[in-house]
């Protein structure tokens, strides 16, 4: 899919974050498709490598890579889902999936099932994060509120895995002390990779 690079060398993550949702807003609803199609291959391929039973996601909203799918597919896979529940000072609580998504904060959807506390994310085999880019030294770009940075620190997972569209891996995303790495990236074309390259 063409798309114009107006980006300095060296963006702001400011620059970089405009760049790239303004990017996917302008892809046509068969890009999207085809691409969630490859993502959710790579993505259950993966999983099942890694010999993954408990996973943690999110549920996509928009055009956020994976789909507003996501979670009822892990479920429906057979691994056990823990979603996060965004509490007031954007830190994540999370819970089991079962099945159901309620509304929230933000345009968010969560599901309606018992908080675990702010540590059950080490109980995930592997952590399925939302990003925007990925660099090549892992760096990840969020959309700037630190919760997932936070919940980085705290997991136990074999693999932190970023879900992206084509042409967001490698980017040269600008990081600060307190941005954490991602292990792995799924894009549509390099499937499921480790993130350094």
């Amino acid at each position: 899919m063409p798309h114009s690079n107006q980006l300095p060398d060296t963006p702001t993550k400011r620059q970089l974050r405009s760049h790239l949702l303004q990017r996917r807003a302008r892809m046509s609803v068969s890009h999207v498709a085809q691409a969630l199609r490859s993502q959710r291959s790579h993505l259950h391929a993966g999983l099942t490598a890694a010999g993954a039973t408990t996973v943690a996601a999110y549920a996509p909203i928009g055009r956020e890579p994976g789909g507003d799918d996501l979670p009822r597919r892990l479920h429906n896979a057979g691994f056990r889902v823990l979603l996060p529940l965004l509490r007031a000072d954007n830190d994540l609580d999370w819970a089991v999936y079962d099945g159901t998504l309620v509304a929230a904060r933000f345009g968010l959807r969560e599901p309606d099932t018992p908080s675990l506390g702010v540590n059950a994310i080490g109980e995930a085999d592997v952590a399925i994060v939302p990003a925007l880019a990925v660099g090549r030294d892992g760096m990840r770009l969020g959309r700037g509120g630190g919760s997932y940075d936070r919940v980085m620190d705290r997991t136990k997972a074999t693999a932190i895995v970023a879900v992206l569209y084509d042409g967001e891996w490698p980017l040269p995303v600008p990081s600060e002390p307190h941005d954490r790495p991602v292990t792995h990236t799924v894009t549509p074309s390099s499937g499921w990779s480790p993130a350094v390259c």
